[in-house]
């Protein structure tokens, strides 16, 4: 099955008109995307767009066998001027299937907003999907049989849609994710790259000529990544975006809770309300049983408060214990956890604080928890394929 993606780019195309954002001011050559339409095997047009005629012919495709055109959610602003020739536009309601002439077979998923889904399947069995702006599937089975070949969705606005496919077993390791719909709330260039190849997708230029099922290599997800930065940075944010396709996510909290501290309180209630609802949370600093154990994915926030209970449980603010068996107990237990991150099988993401670029501590035991900080960074990150340092919310990659 041949997938042409005549345009890639939000509703309002990106750059949007008259829009002096950072994003649509980036947004020149390659990253130009008008608003997205798929043209499949040149027989089925899904989303009609301005300009989508010019689209075609400027990727050496032509219209006129265009046999059904398709829409996926209501168009906005002013009326499309349909090309002579081609087909009215419609909808297929929530669960009906179409078969076309040219024998593609075309089945309406519902969306959990407005908007329809729509499974294409070629005569030769090739499978893709097709979600709208915004959407999400509402109505796939669980254990579904057979993952799709393709996918092709709004990936930066609806992770949550992603994990679901997932779990229903919709989008497996094979499954190419194609994200769509991109638009300015999103950066661009390699930082779009990045984010889009954590969650196992990738974004390809208007014009791009896709064929469904053919062997193309999924991008790699790191499965141990250490995500540092100041405080403030965007570093918790960044990590949590790593992990927002996953399926199933737990949140190792470090911090536990602190009585009587509002400040504290209101970090943890901002850091909950920012998590997908499916994720589980576990506060403790016990992770190297964690680290052993198989499961779903860990997020761990952060090191830098693990560290804190590290050397609390060995006395080391204090000069005497430190010095007598506190400083051998805490690289004791730190090289334990560094051993369990090379060992786990499971996916990490860990967060951690970078305390050695500022003001030099005024006290010795904060002089010791920079210096332990600094080697428990160092010696973790050793051990993870990405490490990212995020500055004013941007995520800088210093490996993978």
């Amino acid at each position: 099955m041949e997938l042409t993606l005549l345009g890639t780019g939000g509703p309002l195309g990106l750059p949007r008109p008259e829009c002096p954002c950072a994003v649509c001011a980036l947004s020149r050559g390659t990253r130009v995307r008008a608003a997205t339409a798929l043209l499949v095997d040149g027989a089925l047009l899904l989303d009609l767009t301005p300009g989508a005629a010019l689209a075609a012919a400027r990727s050496g495709h032509s219209l006129v066998g265009v046999r059904q055109v398709l829409l996926t959610h209501p168009h906005d602003g002013p009326a499309v001027e349909v090309p002579a020739g081609l087909p009215t536009a419609g909808r297929v309601p929530d669960g009906r299937e179409l078969t076309l002439i040219s024998g593609h077979r075309v089945r309406a998923v519902p969306m959990d907003s407005p908007g329809t889904g729509y499974e294409v399947t070629s005569p030769d069995g090739e499978r893709l999907l097709y979600l709208p702006p915004g959407g999400a599937p509402a109505g796939l089975p669980e254990g579904q049989s057979l993952p799709y070949d393709m996918v092709v969705a709004d990936v930066t606005g609806r992770p949550d849609g992603i994990a679901r496919l997932r779990a229903t077993g919709a989008v497996g390791a094979a499954t190419e994710v194609i994200a769509v719909h991109l638009d300015h709330d999103v950066p661009t260039g390699a930082a779009l790259d990045r984010r889009l190849a954590a969650a196992g997708a990738r974004a390809v230029p208007d014009g791009t000529t896709l064929y469904v099922g053919d062997y193309h290599e999924v991008p790699d997800v790191p499965r141990r990544t250490l995500v540092t930065g100041g405080a403030r940075s965007g570093k918790s944010v960044e990590a949590e975006r790593r992990l927002e396709t996953f399926p199933e996510v737990l949140y190792v909290a470090t911090g536990g809770t602190r009585e009587g501290d509002p400040d504290w309180a209101e970090r943890v209630g901002l850091h909950r309300e920012r998590r997908p609802g499916a994720w589980r949370t576990a506060e403790t600093c016990e992770l190297v049983p964690l680290l052993a154990e198989d499961g779903p994915a860990l997020l761990i926030d952060c090191l830098s408060l693990w560290l804190t209970d590290a050397m609390d449980r060995v006395g080391a603010w204090d000069d005497e214990k430190w010095a007598d068996g506190g400083q051998a107990a805490l690289r004791e237990r730190t090289a334990e956890l560094v051993a369990a991150v090379r060992a786990t099988r499971r996916t990490v993401v860990a967060v951690t604080n970078e305390t050695g670029s500022g003001v030099v501590p005024g006290t010795a035991s904060g002089r010791r928890f920079r210096d332990e900080l600094g080697r428990l960074n160092a010696a973790f990150a050793e051990e993870c394929e990405e490490v990212l340092l995020v500055v004013a919310g941007q995520a800088l990659v210093l490996r993978g």
